[in-house]
């Protein structure tokens, strides 16, 4: 960019060609009055100077250069500020009112204090009326006989079962974080210096020359912006102070003094326990859960021992019961050797019907040998005794021949 173009950008206070790092450094790089002074009288021999003499020939001409961009550095910067301060200042504003209208939170300090009270009974911290807001962050450092609970996970176990309500105290406290992020000695020192870059540019105006060219538009525009910067400065300023009130409100309110304790700390505090509370919250559902899986597991290996015991019994009682059988059937042969009864054997059908027939053969031949010693009769023989001699004949019919049943005799007989 020419020299001259630079000049006039100045001049104009062009905010779409200056930006404020390139403002910046024309500040830092800009030379010492005396200086600029000796270089404006050297533009006769412009073109026998250096680049950098010449472009400080260039500046020298515009009147008033370090004020005039001073000024222009504060109205580049000063919507950056603002929107620094402003969120910081609701911040802490919106976090008193809501520790001082939450209900839940208010309950939760009770129960603490009470809780306090009957462990420090007998003490002489016992019946206290009050305890310090710094006190928040160590609850967790009490801790059970076990070491395996702290009091600030007693206290969320308590509240969780009896006073369900307070469990919602951190959704109240939503710009507490916020809060604990803000300084408020920044945020008092960045409000003076806005008022006296503001004053110093209403005094820099009152004296400022006229318009050195057509093209000096920097009182015009600059006068402009104060009036607009002055009005955001004024609400600003109301709203610091109103900042302030709410804090020395809630000093009253939870008793402790604002001048001793800064924004950041008390803030800084109550945050840590309202994440230290609902970490606790977090791992007393997982101790639980934990308790609930080992309690499954030690129900589930009782049953299966039960259930092992119970089988093994069984499994002795069927034991015990085939060994039974077992004697009894020994028993039972020892009983039939004894009686003879083991020697006896069962005929069946065909050996019944054998037996049969060897009985017939035997009367046949015994009625053979009768008659060979009767001497013979004149009489025919009537019909009974034809008809007992066939009635004692026929049990050998359907016999076998009358060589097997001659054969199966002997054996009968023997």
């Amino acid at each position: 960019m020419p020299y001259e173009e630079i000049k006039n950008v100045i001049l104009e206070v062009n905010e779409k060609v200056l930006t404020e790092s390139m403002v910046q450094n024309l500040i830092k790089q800009l030379p010492e009055a005396e200086q600029l002074s000796v270089l404006a009288d050297m533009k006769d021999d412009y073109d026998d100077l250096a680049e950098a003499e010449q472009f400080g020939v260039v500046m020298s001409s515009v009147k008033r250069l370090k004020p005039r961009l001073t000024a222009i550095l504060f109205r580049l910067q000063f919507e950056e500020q603002l929107n620094n301060i402003k969120p910081d200042v609701v911040s802490v504003t919106a976090a008193c009112e809501e520790l001082r209208q939450s209900q839940t939170f208010t309950q939760l300090l009770e129960i603490i204090l009470l809780v306090g009270n009957y462990m420090n009974a007998g003490s002489r911290n016992a019946k206290a009326f009050g305890f310090s807001i710094s006190y928040l962050c160590k609850l967790r450092d009490t801790k059970s006989a076990d070491q395996k609970q702290t009091l600030l996970h007693f206290l969320a176990d308590v509240c969780q079962e009896q006073y369900p309500q307070v469990m919602t105290f951190p959704d109240d406290l939503i710009h507490v974080e916020k809060a604990s992020r803000v300084s408020a000695e920044m945020l008092h020192k960045s409000l003076e210096q806005m008022g006296k870059q503001l004053k110093n540019l209403d005094k820099e105006l009152e004296t400022f020359p006229p318009p050195q060219s057509e093209r000096d538009l920097f009182k015009e525009k600059m006068s402009s912006f104060v009036v607009g910067a002055r009005e955001q400065y004024e609400k600003l300023q109301l709203m610091h102070a109103n900042m302030e009130k709410q804090y020395n409100d809630l000093g009253d309110f939870l008793v402790f003094d604002p001048r001793k304790l800064s924004v950041e700390e008390v803030f800084g505090d109550l945050n840590n326990f309202r994440n230290m509370f609902q970490q606790a919250v977090k791992e007393n559902q997982k101790r639980r859960e934990t308790e609930e899986k080992m309690k499954r597991a030690k129900l589930a290996k009782e049953k299966a021992e039960k259930d092992k015991e119970e089988k093994l019994k069984k499994n002795q009682l069927l034991d015990i019961n085939s060994e039974g059988d077992e004697t009894g059937i020994m028993d039972g042969l020892l009983e039939a050797l004894q009686s003879g009864a083991a020697f006896r054997r069962k005929r069946g059908p065909r050996q019944a019907a054998n037996r049969r027939a060897g009985n017939a053969v035997t009367a046949i031949l015994a009625k053979e040998l009768m008659q060979e010693d009767t001497p013979p009769s004149s009489k025919p023989p009537n019909n009974k005794s034809k008809q007992a001699e066939q009635k004692e004949q026929s049990p050998t019919e359907g016999a076998e021949s009358l060589e097997d049943l001659l054969e199966d005799g002997p054996s009968r007989s023997h």
